[in-house]
């Protein structure tokens, strides 16, 4: 690229982030937001808090002390019943190796028929 095609370029995007910029200026959540910010920033200097402090204040289970982890809901067991053999699966997942041997053979739909209610 020659030194004028790239300044033609840079020229073009100052152009861009600087419409950006001005329409962002007029924005008025944006405005919003900062005047929050500001007034936030008052109250932090008038009752000597920092941001940390703010945080521990509202939402005391933050970042600095880990919340209790989810509990998952345990899988159902699924028995599955081979009726050209009559051999029996049973599992909670669909990683197992024999399932997915009939599954590949027979077909998954096939395969989900013969589970047990």
């Amino acid at each position: 690229m020659s030194k004028l095609a790239e300044f033609r370029e840079a020229e073009r995007q100052l152009k861009e982030q600087l419409a950006l910029l001005e329409k962002l200026k007029n924005d008025s959540s944006l405005k919003k937001e900062l005047e929050f910010k500001d007034q936030l920033q008052v109250l932090m200097d008038q009752y000597g808090m920092n941001l940390r402090n703010v945080i521990e204040i509202l939402d005391p289970q933050g970042p600095s002390e880990p919340a209790p982890a989810a509990q998952r809901r345990s899988r159902q067991l699924k028995v599955y019943k081979n009726p050209h053999n009559g051999e029996t699966i049973e599992t909670k997942g669909g990683n197992h190796k024999t399932l997915k041997a009939w599954k590949q053979q027979y077909g998954a739909a096939t395969v989900e028929s013969w589970l047990q209610k």
